[in-house]
């Protein structure tokens, strides 16, 4: 367990307000993510969101040392387990940086299943799925969440191919889109002394982060 901690880089630094407190205002990223989408459905409602996000070679050959128990050159998925799990325990205080509305309505999270990573070719990827608490019936609404750090110390940026895909279940009529994150109007869904803490760092950030769903044109 020792090691997996050391290695992980994604979560702690987040957490210490004296870095909050010494970061300038424009805030730069330390590690980058590029994140692919699957919106899962059941009985035409959706149900969750399957995550694929793959971190930048510098991060990965830091959190991968040490972890290659059998010195076969190789990571396989129960040498990645802890640190997998370290990842989503760590994520949890951060809404797994993945933020959901039906319309207006702020929609929750419940725990993260089925998680792994995987490692080749020098590319580390995390899987893992994030089910609603109650399924959200689209219909004539607009689904939609974001995926990004408001403190922009992770940069997370949807694929260019294929960033995002509709499960088997989707009614017919339904279509997934790409638009701009709208950050600031959901600054509160962290917490509300975390996110006066990040406000100085919140001014001039864009992002094609936020993936819409709408069904019936």
């Amino acid at each position: 367990m020792k090691k997996a901690a050391a290695t992980l880089l994604l979560i702690p630094a987040l957490a210490t307000p004296a870095l909050l407190a010494s970061r300038p205002a424009q805030a730069h990223p330390h590690v980058w993510v590029t994140v692919q989408d699957t919106v899962l459905y059941d009985h035409g409602a959706v149900t969750g969101v399957r995550h694929t996000w793959t971190f930048d070679e510098f991060y990965a050959a830091q959190a991968i040392e040490g972890l290659d128990k059998n010195n076969d050159g190789q990571y396989d998925r129960q040498e990645l387990a802890e640190l997998a799990q370290v990842n989503i325990d760590g994520l949890q205080q951060f809404e797994y940086f993945t933020f959901a509305k039906l319309n207006d309505a702020k929609l929750t999270f419940a725990a993260p299943k089925d998680y792994w990573l995987d490692y080749a070719n020098n590319i580390l990827t995390l899987h893992f799925t994030l089910p609603l608490e109650q399924p959200a019936l689209v219909g004539e609404a607009s689904f939609a969440f974001s995926v990004y750090d408001p403190t922009y110390f992770i940069a997370f940026e949807l694929a260019k191919d294929n960033p995002v895909k509709l499960a088997d279940g989707a009614p017919a009529g339904c279509a997934a889109a790409v638009k701009p994150a709208d950050v600031a109007a959901d600054q509160q869904s962290l917490t509300q002394a975390f996110a006066e803490q990040l406000s100085p760092l919140l001014s001039g950030m864009t992002g094609d982060n936020t993936v819409e769903v709408r069904c019936g044109g």
